[in-house]
């Protein structure tokens, strides 16, 4: 049914993306003459999911009407530029949040790929004999064109019996839920949700009913610790100083280093760790933080918490600053992205200090299979970064508790507390243990008609 009108006239769904991975968020709602692309994202992690985004994409590009984004992480929004260069020319709709930071997200994507593909090309650990980008830092500011800010809570009428809303999923800034009403059906997108008592982000809206969920299950078959997360935090940090080491802290640029800059910044006040040089080696992270100040009522943390979260930091801009990192040693603490280690400045510093057993690596977010991230945890000593093997003996510690995404009991409670509940609910963007335990759960917990749709699978609303 790829790419086909439905031959009963009624509305479909079908999963572009996120249907088998934790990554790729693509849903595309079709009725009639229109049709509507819930998220745009960009695979990462395994290999055969990252060749997904080299692919044409499913459907012609020119034939959607409307693109409707959830949030501005990458894995919802990045494949954005490069729809519009292969002929989308409809509006991209987002809260103006969200549309802010995939200012900023997007080129640096682009940038990012574009630097990666020199690289490839002249270190020859390319297959290709000329390496290209996915897109270009040009390709995604040509994008930044179709976006549309749209208010949380304000109907939008996208084509011919298709609507939209935007409601408020905590997660990140900007970060939304998305109600389709279409055909006289309605559709529950959850995007990602936030957590109940985020130490950043307000928590979602209660869900309300519709015909279908369309859930995110990321962590669908796991809870996160009950340990204070920032205990945890500073018992590294004062075992690495004491040793005189590095800490390295990936973090994704926006959401995560704001959550790491608030707990050091609580703990250096408090004295319950050594005032140390922190270094912000991500110029994203530093222009997302003027985003996030723009919209206090959409976060909980106060403006003099919040500068002060800023000015612990050293803001590392160039790559000059950045290289030197690399030769000044410890004790330091250095945040930089990507938080799966999948590009950008800390694959430097991780070559640089990697191998050092003094140091450490502290993962504070979801870490998807085939990253980088996700082979740490599994206890990788070696890692291939620009194309040669780097070792590693540095400490590696997982801190789930920071993670801005509900854990499956954060999650169940918040489906389980609608009013009444939908015909059926598909478990999308996890792996699939995770959205089958999630599936699992609601049918057996909660009686409801639930499933792990396929890769490419259209179905009736």
């Amino acid at each position: 049914m790829r790419g086909q009108s439905d031959p009963g006239g009624a509305p479909t769904l079908q999963f572009l993306g996120g249907a088998d991975s934790v990554t790729g968020s693509r849903f595309l709602i079709e009725f009639e003459s229109t049709r509507l692309l819930v998220d745009c994202g960009m695979f990462q992690g395994y290999k055969v999911l990252r060749e997904r985004n080299r692919a044409p994409f499913p459907i012609a590009p020119d034939s959607i009407t409307a693109v409707v984004l959830t949030h501005a992480h990458l894995d919802h929004s990045g494949y954005v530029p490069a729809l519009v260069r292969d002929g989308f020319s409809g509006p991209v709709y987002a809260t103006a949040g969200t549309t802010d930071l995939a200012g900023i997200m997007l080129p640096d994507s682009g940038y990012l790929a574009e630097e990666e593909a020199k690289r490839a090309e002249r270190h020859g650990y390319s297959k290709h004999a000329k390496p290209r980008p996915l897109y270009t830092a040009e390709d995604a500011e040509r994008s930044l064109q179709s976006f549309v800010s749209v208010d949380f809570d304000a109907p939008r009428d996208v084509g011919r019996g298709i609507r939209f809303t935007l409601i408020p999923a905590g997660h990140i800034l900007g970060a939304s839920g998305v109600r389709v009403e279409v055909g006289g059906r309605s559709v529950r997108f959850t995007g990602d949700l936030g957590r109940p008592h985020d130490p950043i982000m307000l928590p979602p809206r209660p869900l309300e009913h519709a015909d279908v969920f369309v859930t995110e299950s990321t962590y669908g078959d796991r809870t996160h610790p009950t340990i204070d997360p920032e205990e945890v935090l500073a018992d590294v940090v004062n075992r690495v100083v004491k040793r005189g080491g590095v800490v390295l802290i990936p973090a994704f640029a926006v959401g995560r280093t704001e959550t790491v800059l608030y707990h050091l910044s609580r703990l250096i006040d408090s004295g319950r760790v050594p005032d140390v040089p922190v270094y912000l080696n991500s110029p994203m992270a530093i222009d997302a933080a003027g985003i996030y100040q723009r919209y206090p009522h959409e976060h909980r943390v106060d403006p003099q918490r919040f500068r002060r979260m800023y000015d612990l930091a050293n803001l590392v801009h160039d790559v000059d600053e950045s290289k030197l990192l690399n030769l000044r040693g410890g004790p330091m603490i250095i945040l930089s992205a990507s938080g799966m280690l999948t590009g950008g400045r800390i694959l430097h510093h991780l070559a640089a200090y990697g191998g050092d057993r003094k140091n450490a690596i502290v993962l504070v977010g979801y870490q998807a299979g085939g990253t980088r991230g996700s082979a740490l945890l599994g206890g990788a000593t070696s890692l291939r970064i620009f194309g040669g093997d780097v070792q590693i003996r540095a400490e590696v510690v997982s801190i789930d508790g920071m993670s801005a995404h509900a854990d499956a009991d954060e999650l169940f409670e918040w489906l389980s507390a609608v009013d009444a509940p939908p015909e059926i609910a598909y478990a999308v963007h996890g792996e699939r243990e995770a959205a089958d335990s999630l599936r699992a759960r609601l049918k057996q917990r909660l009686g409801w008609q639930a499933r792990v749709p396929e890769h490419l699978e259209r179905v009736r609303i």
